[in-house]
């Protein structure tokens, strides 16, 4: 396979083929979703939820992300790496976002910079990528502004709402984003937004509409505890596997079936 770069995934809009995007925030998990295939290995500020265990991603730091993003790094070959800026890493004013872009880029390993994105920091997107740094967008349901939002709530509904969503989506395009993500907003929002500008779309929570898709790693196999939202679909049910394999193990120990002589050295 041929390393994914900025230039082959905005092509693959061109092309109509599909764009993979999944979260890890390990090195072995990276390296299994990259041998798989898939296009973009995202890690993802959802890091705060899964691996910390927090409410949100608002504790999540920069310091968070390189670490987690310099561990992914080690185990990709073919897919291309985007960090997620996390909440206040770039708010603050274009100099302290191009600081901890640049700092997720030489310190960490990430091939672009993904950010949360209003109307207000357009111009930041501008700045990233003039400094040489590919930025992914992301619109719609935007985990940072929760509080804001008053909850992770769908996006988009009526009619002044999505045209905000769509005029934000095209002044993103022009300030030099590579892909734009979709977050939870009506499929046929999605779709409107995605035949209307030039960059790929990646849908979560968007419908069957949009250049692609993103899924949390932890969501995709069943590793994450009920309710999950309305748009994960689980391809396979670890966390049963792991809760049945432990206790098969806790069984045997306590038994004395474990360690056995197989697993004993003379």
């Amino acid at each position: 396979m041929k390393k994914k770069t900025v230039p082959a995934i905005r092509s693959m809009k061109d092309e109509h083929r599909k764009i993979v995007m999944v979260t890890a925030y390990d090195a072995a998990t990276a390296r299994m979703i990259d041998e798989a295939g898939v296009d973009i290995v995202l890690v993802g500020d959802s890091l705060g939820n899964v691996v910390q265990g927090l409410p949100n991603t608002l504790p999540v730091t920069i310091e968070d992300m390189i670490y987690h993003t310099r561990i992914v790094s080690r185990g990709i070959e073919n897919a291309h790496l985007s960090a997620d800026m996390p909440f206040m890493s770039y708010q603050a004013s274009k100099e302290e976002a191009l600081r901890n872009a640049g700092r997720l880029v030489k310190e960490a390993g990430a091939e672009s910079v993904k950010l949360e994105i209003n109307e207000d920091y357009v111009d930041t997107v501008y700045a990233i990528n003039k400094s040489g740094i590919p930025v992914m967008g992301h619109i719609g349901l935007c985990p940072q502004s929760v509080l804001e939002m008053g909850g992770y709530k769908v996006q988009g509904r009526g009619k002044k709402e999505a045209g905000r969503l769509l005029g934000l989506a095209k002044a993103i395009e022009g300030a030099g984003a590579f892909s734009l993500v979709l977050e939870s907003i009506p499929r046929s929002l999605a779709e409107e937004i995605t035949d209307s500008i030039s960059i790929p779309t990646i849908g979560i929570g968007a419908g069957p509409g949009c250049d692609g898709q993103v899924l949390v790693i932890n969501d995709l196999l069943g590793l994450s505890p009920e309710p999950t939202p309305k748009f994960v679909k689980k391809y396979a049910e670890l966390r049963e596997i792991v809760g049945k394999s432990t206790r098969a193990f806790i069984e045997e120990v306590r038994s004395g079936a474990f360690p056995s002589e197989e697993h004993s050295y003379d």
